[in-house]
């Protein structure tokens, strides 16, 4: 499935590690007693900071990487797989160990940024 999302997804999963290893989704001024939600509160979402959602999840490049089963879900990004044994960050969430979430994370995105890089430098 190829959406129509038209940001580069390298340059996307670059950002996002960069707002995770700064801190990002450390506690929110506007909601300090609410967790940070995974991808929808950085720039990452197409929805981040509209409350109506005005864009479908499917639009945004992250749902390439969500299995077929989970696309229609709420948030089908927090069911990405984030390493081999599948655990995603819906999975993580339900553990309610940030630094467990966001070591998996970044775990993920490093993995998918190499693949991407090495894509590129053979040209396909």
């Amino acid at each position: 499935m190829t959406t129509n999302d038209e940001r580069d997804t390298l340059e996307v999963l670059k950002a996002e590690l960069d707002f995770i290893e700064k801190g990002g989704y450390g506690r929110s001024v506007r909601t300090p007693r609410q967790p940070p939600s995974i991808f929808q509160d950085s720039l990452t979402c197409l929805n981040f900071a509209d409350a109506r959602r005005t864009h479908p999840c499917d639009e945004c490049l992250l749902i390439d990487f969500v299995p077929p089963e989970n696309r229609k879900d709420d948030v089908p990004c927090h069911h990405i797989p984030l390493g081999a044994g599948g655990v995603t960050v819906s999975a993580l969430e339900w553990k309610d160990d940030r630094g467990d979430t966001e070591a998996a994370l970044k775990y993920w995105l490093r993995q998918k940024i190499q693949q991407l890089e090495k894509r590129l430098a053979v040209g396909v």
